[in-house]
C-alpha cells in the first residue's frame, strides 16, 4: 500500500529515491527549494544541471543527488501565476505528471514534493495543493510500485492546507 503524507520538514534532508527540485527554466540553481537544493547537493549538482540543457515550464529533467540523501533529483519547472488565464494549471499538473513519468520509468518508490510554484512564482497555496494531490492520486492509482511520497513542506501555513485534502482523498 502507498503512503502519502504531507509533513512540515526541509526536503534536502529527505532519505528518499528522488526529491523534486521547484526549479527555474536554467536548471542552474536559483532561490527558496531550487538554491537549497543546489547548495546541499554541492557544485556537482550545478555541474551536471548545466549538461541538461535547461527545462521548459511543465516539463521534468534528472539528475544526481549528490551530496543529497537522495539518490536524485528530480527538476521541473512550474508556471508563474498570472492570474490563472494563461494555463498556469495544466503548467502545473503537467509538473507533477512527468515528474511521476520520471519516476516511473527509474524504477523509484519513494519520493518527496515540495510545493511546486507556491513561493516566488506567486501560484496561490490551496489551488496548488489541490492540484498536487490530485495529480498525485491519479499516479498512485495508474501505477502501484510507490512504496511513499511525501510533500515535505516549509511551513505550517502550507501543511494546514494540505493535510485536509489528504484526509479527504484517502
Amino acid at each position: 500500500m502507498t503512503r502519502l503524507h504531507a509533513v512540515r520538514a526541509d526536503i534536502t534532508r529527505q532519505a528518499v529515491d528522488a526529491i523534486i527540485d521547484a526549479a527555474n527554466s536554467s536548471l542552474l540553481g536559483g532561490g527558496g527549494v531550487d538554491g537549497a537544493i543546489h547548495r546541499a547537493a554541492g557544485p556537482e549538482l550545478l555541474a551536471e544541471t548545466r549538461t541538461l540543457g535547461g527545462c521548459p515550464p511543465g516539463e521534468a529533467r534528472l539528475s544526481r543527488g549528490y551530496w543529497l540523501p537522495a539518490k536524485h533529483v528530480i527538476h521541473t519547472v512550474g508556471p508563474v501565476w498570472n492570474g490563472g488565464g494563461r494555463g498556469e494549471a495544466e503548467v502545473l499538473a503537467n509538473c507533477y505528471r512527468n515528474c511521476f513519468a520520471i519516476a516511473a520509468r527509474e524504477g523509484f518508490v519513494t519520493l518527496a514534493f515540495p510545493a511546486i510554484s507556491t513561493g516566488i512564482y506567486g501560484y496561490p497555496a490551496e489551488p496548488a495543493a489541490e492540484i498536487a494531490v490530485r495529480e498525485t492520486r491519479a499516479a498512485l492509482a495508474a501505477n502501484a510500485g510507490w512504496d511513499c511520497v511525501t510533500f515535505a513542506l516549509l511551513s505550517g501555513d502550507q501543511l494546514a492546507i494540505y493535510e485536509p485534502l489528504l484526509d479527504e482523498s484517502q
